[in-house]
């Protein structure tokens, strides 16, 4: 370990009852106005996607008030509702063309909060107000619903809340970062870096939505200061089984394929009088789920694994519960791993035959991908097809390697090792993948796009038809905790994820 290693350890410790205080208020944020009257300012998706606003307000105005930029001219909103920071060391005598651009990016929106079942299910801890009773906590059933909790006699190191491990301890950990290194920039905590801390809007709802935005908006035609190096997620990277804090380097894709069968509506006592698309389309949900269990039509990679399919939403138009339907709309959540393509996912719904048949007996099935077209909570439509690339960085690539380094130095040295076979802390650095979906996904551009200039020092990884910048996560959180009732995080993570953050921009300066 170095001086740096050792101060940046100790202000990650000093700073974490900070780190948590914030933390707790960002998942708290949205119980001021999910209640409250709309015409008093009230909105009951508060802190879901494209409803963000508040938590980044407060996020943006303390970042000013904890010193965790130099001026507040460094952070604010960019048009698509992201908040942004940057840190950089100005005396370290090296240009800004020649300096390495480091990228922190974490969402900043949650799935719904789901409180009242909260409070049926657990007694003691709310979805936004954390543990408000622990002699009220049904402890057996909080441990039947997530996949790793440390022993009871732990809790007091938990923070419990909606989004508390997706992801806004990862949004956390770059607000406390970003404050070390400036604190340490005497020290060398950013010579050689740019540092561009991200807290994305809208990543639940339309994975890498605020990255997209950049790769359109921000970097075509932009100088190499605002050009990534590297990307680190800070997406939680705990496995329930093999510990927490990965070092994870892809994810597979994903995409949305909806489809809608338009049949004949007539009165439910005569429903030869019609065509059913709900019938018809119950068939090729269960046609597809038959396919998929038999493995028809999906590859598997070594690394990123097995392409997936389920049903996952669907809607109705009818005009009474007795009478056959007129439009049945449903999607199939679709994960594509290496060698899987969006096309080839569209003409496997295609050749159902189950969609044969509907067809055949006169209905209308159309099949496609869905384009999201909400707003942004600044308003916003990015209007991209619901295509998400999965990516993988080579193993053998600098971020990897300095990422284990930084893992030795800063991590290692500062954790009591767990039982192997649970999610707790590990000594040595585990290089694996994420089974969901990242802000990662929005990264990828078309290898025959020039838009972007970017330098061959930048060592972008080429993936045949795409390329992107080296990527790679590192977060606080279970992820198969997430999205669960009783979502928790564990502050040894948080202080840990914060000293490895604010340690790698440097190191990676140094290193390559």
């Amino acid at each position: 370990m170095t001086s740096l290693d050792t101060r940046v350890a100790e202000l990650s410790a000093q700073y974490l009852p900070l780190a948590a205080e914030i933390l707790k208020e960002c998942i708290r944020i949205p119980a001021d106005y999910v209640d409250r009257p709309v015409d008093e300012g009230g909105d009951p998706d508060c802190g879901l996607s494209n409803h963000e606003g508040p938590r980044l307000e407060y996020l943006h105005d303390k970042i000013i008030e904890i010193g965790a930029v130099r001026s507040p001219a460094d952070v604010g909103f960019d048009p698509y509702g992201n908040l942004v920071w940057s840190v950089e060391d100005p005396d370290d005598g090296i240009p800004r063309s020649e300096k390495r651009v480091v990228y922190f990016d974490g969402h900043s929106d949650t799935v719904k909060a789901l409180r009242s079942t909260w409070a049926d299910k657990l007694g003691g801890i709310d979805a936004y107000d954390g543990m408000v009773d622990p002699s009220a906590i049904d402890r057996d059933y909080l441990r039947s619903e997530l996949g790793h909790l440390p022993p009871d006699d732990e809790w007091d190191q938990l923070i419990f809340g909606r989004g508390s491990a997706d992801q806004l301890g990862g949004v956390v950990s770059e607000v406390l970062a970003t404050k070390i290194a400036l604190e340490l920039a005497d020290e060398g905590a950013l010579r050689g870096v740019i540092v561009r801390a991200y807290a994305t809007a809208c990543e639940e709802d339309n994975d890498g939505g605020g990255p997209m935005y950049l790769m359109r908006e921000v970097l075509p035609g932009a100088g190499p200061e605002l050009v990534p190096d590297v990307v680190i997620l800070t997406e939680g990277t705990g496995d329930a089984h093999k510990g927490a804090l990965g070092i994870y380097r892809g994810q597979r894709g994903r995409m949305q394929i909806e489809v809608t069968v338009t049949g004949r509506s007539c009165h439910g006592s005569m429903p030869w009088e019609g065509l059913n698309p709900l019938e018809h389309g119950g068939a090729m949900v269960a046609e597809a789920a038959r396919r998929y269990g038999e493995g028809e039509g999906f590859l598997d990679d070594p690394f990123l694994g097995a392409g997936s399919r389920t049903a996952s939403w669907a809607t109705l138009e009818s005009p009474s519960d007795c009478a056959v339907p007129d439009r049945f709309t449903f999607r199939f959540d679709r994960r594509l791993t290496v060698g899987e393509t969006p096309e080839q996912a569209l003409a496997d719904i295609e050749a159902l035959d189950a969609v044969r048949v509907a067809r055949e007996a006169g209905l209308t099935v159309d099949i496609a991908v869905p384009v999201y077209d909400q707003a942004t909570w600044k308003g916003y439509t990015l209007g991209n097809p619901q295509v998400y690339m999965g990516w993988a960085t080579p193993e053998d690539h600098s971020s990897l390697r300095v990422a284990a380094s930084v893992y030795e130095d800063v991590v290692s040295p500062n954790l009591t090792p767990s039982p192997v076979d649970d999610g707790g802390l590990r000594s040595e650095a585990r290089v694996d993948r994420w089974i969901f979906s990242t802000d990662g996904v929005g990264f990828p551009v078309p290898s025959d796009d020039t838009s972007i200039d970017v330098p061959s020092s930048k060592a972008w990884v080429d993936a045949g038809k795409y390329r992107h910048p080296a990527m790679f996560g590192f977060g606080p959180g279970i992820e198969h905790n997430t999205h669960k009732i009783g979502e928790c995080v564990d502050q040894r993570e948080l202080r840990l994820v914060i000293a490895f953050l604010a340690r790698y921009p440097s190191a990676y300066a140094e290193g390559v």
